[in-house]
């Protein structure tokens, strides 16, 4: 079952933020714990950790800004 990778509130007033960059590429091994992806916010620059280990699903490109919960990909 994959796993859903959703973009977090990383603050109380936080409603969206910007996808900066992914640490793991499309169709690539994401490990439990590390870093996934880069998400800013109007404060700060924060690396979200993978929840789960396995193959990462990419559906939101870098570079955007997302709504807080927005599905950003996957993990199978």
């Amino acid at each position: 079952m994959a796993t859903q990778i959703i973009l977090p509130k990383l603050g109380f007033s936080m409603n969206e933020g910007m996808l900066a960059e992914w640490m793991v590429v499309d169709g690539g091994e994401a490990k439990a714990g590390e870093p996934l992806f880069a998400l800013e916010s109007d404060k700060s620059t924060q690396e979200v950790e993978a929840p789960v280990s396995g193959t990462l699903r990419i559906f939101k490109q870098p570079g955007e800004t997302y709504e807080v919960g927005t599905i950003l990909g996957e993990i199978e």
